[in-house]
């Protein structure tokens, strides 16, 4: 942080100058002499804290630290501020400790003098009134700890740790992220570059394959291989010879796999303006800038480079449709599936398959967990992120047009189950393990209302948002025991915080796993431990229809595109769909890999086994409902539905994954969806698909 703070004064200095503002330039230098926070560098904070301690200046390190409160610490969330006192506590204790191993007991009982208003009502600085009036404090127990220089290291490290991560915490300025976007920039080009001879090099394999004796060698066209490094005027007299050789000679389009409608005019000046900002992010120099040198005789003034940032970030923003056209991963013709149709197209399509109905453009990691994933859902807008891991930390996060960290919730009791609301979409819905849900607001990082549920079925399960967002769905579940755990299916209303009423769970009350709307909100379906699948009527509040549906418990249930089935999958392993016009009767029924279904185990070393029931969503489907995302032990599996048999056609491999992927999510908000498969090492990937119209 504190270096890219010194580059980004760098960066404001050099515009100050090529904008002649001298005073403000001076002012700035004044203020950065002056600046308390020495840049954000931590270790010239930490040396500014001990210089205070070492010359005695009780009043000096007084107004330092209630400068880091009022500009720091105060931005921080109300869990963190118990750290804050702790760090308080220490550093005054560091200083005693300091001014009676100097032997200056007056600045000693002065300390205890300035401070007794304050310090005399709290509990850890009672036993420290006497310390001036021991005759050797080092040798009692009860402060020779804090003699020792194990402790004062430990302190120094542990505000050391702390203000780093506090600066890594946003929101930050725009401006510190150019250097980020800068590398960004550099890494996307070199991918492209070789992702491009990737590419084409297993097209050439699968045609060579496909011809047999006949050896066929292809290359790059001049005009693909140095399209980064073309200026507008080379890019003119290239075009002009591909018009003229294709009069000639038939050519085959590099990108003519690519849906009709995602392309774009091939304009030559487009092409031109979209590579300066490459050209510039990467250090190479641009030839018709020397044309124009040349012809003119003059020598331009260089621009800062703080005036390239918002063509770097604009540029990141419309490189990545680009970038990730050109990212596109193509699986070996030796580990295409084998079944004849899709071998056939396969080879039609010089690897790429003609039926293949997505294109995986990129693929990014979000490693901020550090234990396995519960759950992980994308909100309404596409916008953001909330993943739950097991111990209780939770996430959120966007991730266009970069990825990052935008809340962190600490949660002292266990959380079972986490839902957006749907409005307004920046509310999150939490439930734990001792009877409560809370509603979050994940853009004031504060708790609106806490719920309390029912004592007797402590267990939030499941939690469902309805389309209006006027109220939601929650299941509570007693604690487990023997035998079907008992449960209640809870409608409340989301304005007035109240319980609006019960539904009726038969034959028995039982813990429903999982709930879901349709999109009206109209209509509720919810699995449960039973094995039942139960379809409620919102307008009149009652059950609709019921069915037993698998052997064993529902896990996860989700209404179809055209809603007039619904799909579910259960302990046995099955993956079905079901006619909700007429109760019980299936569409189609497919059995999926025990990995797709759970429970999931995590092998280690030494047979060491972690093992972790289905809690989040199993499966997710598309914006058009031809296509599902299910788990797999290393990484996400999508899915054709089909009307016969079977009722699956795999279709493409997400990988990625080291451990078992435990819940999906597919965001169709944006142009390019995006799948996010969560796994039991606290591992999320973020796919970017490209859908290809037939």
């Amino acid at each position: 942080m504190g270096s890219t703070v010194e580059r980004t004064d760098e960066h404001v200095r050099e515009y100050l100058i090529y904008r002649g503002f001298t005073n403000t330039l001076k002012h700035l230098d004044s203020e950065i002499k002056a600046d308390k926070e020495k840049g954000f560098r931590v270790d010239k904070i930490i040396d500014q804290l001990q210089q205070f301690v070492q010359s005695f200046d009780l009043f000096g390190l007084k107004e330092y630290w209630l400068y880091l409160d009022r500009r720091l610490f105060c931005r921080l969330e109300d869990v963190y501020k118990s750290t804050v006192n702790k760090l308080r506590t220490s550093l005054y204790r560091y200083y005693v400790i300091n001014t009676i191993q100097k032997g200056n007991l007056e600045k000693t009982q002065e300390f205890f003098q300035k401070q007794a208003l304050e310090l005399q009502s709290q509990a850890e600085w009672r036993d420290w009134f006497i310390l001036p009036f021991i005759p050797a404090p080092e040798q009692n127990p009860a402060f020779s700890p804090y003699f020792s220089r194990q402790w004062a290291d430990t302190f120094l490290v542990s505000l050391h740790n702390f203000l780093s991560v506090l600066f890594q915490f946003p929101p930050q300025p725009v401006l510190l992220s150019f250097d980020a976007e800068v590398q960004k920039m550099t890494i996307l080009t070199e991918e492209n570059e070789q992702l491009r001879q990737q590419l084409f090099a297993l097209q050439t394999e699968s045609r060579d394959q496909r011809d047999g004796d006949e050896m066929v060698h292809h290359k790059l066209p001049a005009y693909v291989q140095n399209m980064d490094r073309l200026g507008d005027t080379e890019l003119d007299l290239v075009s002009s010879q591909r018009a003229v050789s294709a009069a000639t000679t038939p050519s085959r389009n590099f990108f003519s796999f690519l849906p009709q409608t995602r392309r774009t005019p091939g304009k030559p000046n487009q092409v031109s303006t979209g590579s300066s900002p490459n050209q510039a992010a990467v250090g190479r120099k641009d030839p018709t800038t020397n044309q124009v040198r040349a012809r003119s005789g003059r020598t331009f003034n260089k621009l800062p480079v703080l005036l390239s940032l918002n063509s770097i970030s604009s540029m990141c923003c419309l490189q990545t449709p680009e970038r990730k056209v050109e990212s596109l991963e193509v699986e070996p013709p030796s580990e295409l599936p084998s079944e004849p149709p899709e071998s056939s197209a396969a080879a039609e399509g010089g690897g790429l398959s003609a039926e293949q109905p997505f294109i995986k453009l990129s693929q990014e990691e979000y490693g901020e967990h550090h234990s396995s994933i519960m759950h992980c859902r994308v909100d309404c807008s596409g916008r953001r992120v909330a993943s739950l891991d097991v111990d209780g930390v939770i996430k959120v996060w966007s991730f266009n047009p970069i990825m990052q960290t935008k809340a962190t919730i600490m949660s002292k009791s266990p959380l079972l189950s986490l839902e957006w609301a749907t409005k307004p979409d920046r509310l999150l819905l939490l439930g734990s393990g001792v009877g409560t849900v809370r509603l979050y607001d994940t853009d004031a990082k504060k708790n609106l209302y806490e719920m309390n549920i029912d004592e007797t079925h402590p267990r939030i399960l499941s939690l469902a948002c309805s389309p209006s967002g006027s109220s939601f769905v929650c299941s509570a579940a007693a604690l487990s025991r023997s035998g079907n755990v008992s449960g209640q299916l809870l409608l409340w209303d989301t304005k007035t915080v109240k319980q609006q009423l019960q539904f009726s769970l038969e034959p028995e009350p039982v813990a429903i796993n999982c709930t879901a709307f349709n999109h009206n909100g109209n209509l509720l379906v919810t699995g449960a431990a039973d094995g039942m699948i139960r379809l409620f009527d919102m307008q009149r509040y009652e059950s609709a229809m019921s069915w037993r549906a698998h052997d064993g418990e529902v896990y996860s249930v989700e209404f179809s595109y055209d809603e007039n089935t619904v799909f579910s999958i259960g302990e046995d392993g099955k993956f079905i769909q079901w006619n909700i016009h007429r109760c019980g009767v299936k569409q189609s029924d497919q059995i999926l890999p025990q990995d797709a279904t759970g429970p999931f185990v995590l092998s280690g070393y030494s047979g060491y086994k972690q093992v972790q029931v289905p809690r989040g969503r199993l499966f997710a489907f598309d914006s058009e409902g031809q296509h599902v995302l299910t788990c797999s032990s290393s990484g996400g599996l999508i899915y054709r539905l089909t009307n016969g048999e079977p009722a699956l056609d795999r279709v493409l491999s997400l990988g990625g994954h080291k451990a078992p992927v435990v819940t999906v999510d597919w965001c169709s908000a944006v142009d390019c969806g995006t799948c996010l498969t969560a796994s039991m090492d606290g591992k999320i990937k973020l796919s970017t698909l490209l859908a290809q119209k037939s």
